[in-house]
């Protein structure tokens, strides 16, 4: 923390975010209560971060072009209102959601994302993988396969939505896609990149890497 921010580290008050683990679930219900908890929360409520998969599920978000659907098939399409275009999430891949009131943790949203995959990024070298970011096409990256995406939807200075990691599924259904709106994007998962750690061990290790780059975010500023 910078000496000079008018701030003693003992006096100042890091939120605490409630961590939830919420299992396998729809997205459509997931989102609707997204939503409702970002509309109905004041300055008093409780920052939230919400680990969980999706049963199948195409997402496209508000720029997304019906075009990167490249073949229709059994899983439903939901259009969205994160930013970006088209993922796949299905068993096997964490999601974390992130409901966080920006101005509380002095964050912007180019400063969120590069965190959530920061976050990733460190679970990842924890597990001995070296995975990047990309400025030009924000995720996460193990030569050059796309391992985590993502995408937020900001309102009244809040967000919701976050970044989802690929662990153990079925990939397959990401070849009916342009992922992201990218040809020929190519992506991976932990368990082909060579991690044996379960997804229930690799969720509370992305949940506390979140929490923990929070804290050191507020600290900085």
């Amino acid at each position: 923390m910078n000496a000079d921010c008018g701030v003693p580290l003992g006096e100042l008050k890091i939120p605490n975010p409630e961590i939830r683990f919420f299992g396998l679930v729809d997205y459509t219900p997931t989102w609707q209560a997204m939503k409702q908890f970002t509309t109905s929360r004041d300055i008093e409520t409780r920052d939230e971060i919400w680990l969980l998969q999706h049963h199948p599920v195409y997402t496209q978000g508000l720029a997304g072009k019906p075009e990167h659907l490249l073949r229709a098939n059994e899983i439903p399409v939901v259009k969205t209102d994160r930013g970006g275009q088209i993922t796949y999430h299905g068993p096997g891949q964490i999601v974390a959601y992130l409901l966080l009131d920006l101005r509380r943790w002095k964050l912007n949203v180019r400063e969120l994302v590069r965190l959530m995959e920061q976050a990733v990024i460190d679970l990842l070298a924890q597990h001995g993988i070296k995975a990047r970011g990309r400025e030009a096409a924000p995720g996460v990256y193990v030569n050059d396969a796309k391992i985590a995406s993502l995408g937020l939807k900001i309102k009244n200075g809040c967000c919701y939505h976050g970044i989802a990691f690929n662990v153990d599924m079925d990939l397959s259904p990401f070849s009916f896609i342009n992922p992201c709106g990218f040809t020929g994007l190519r992506v991976t998962q932990a368990r082909d990149v060579g991690i044996s750690a379960t997804l229930v061990e690799l969720e509370r290790q992305l949940a506390q890497n979140l929490f923990v780059l929070l804290q050191q975010h507020l600290l900085a500023v």
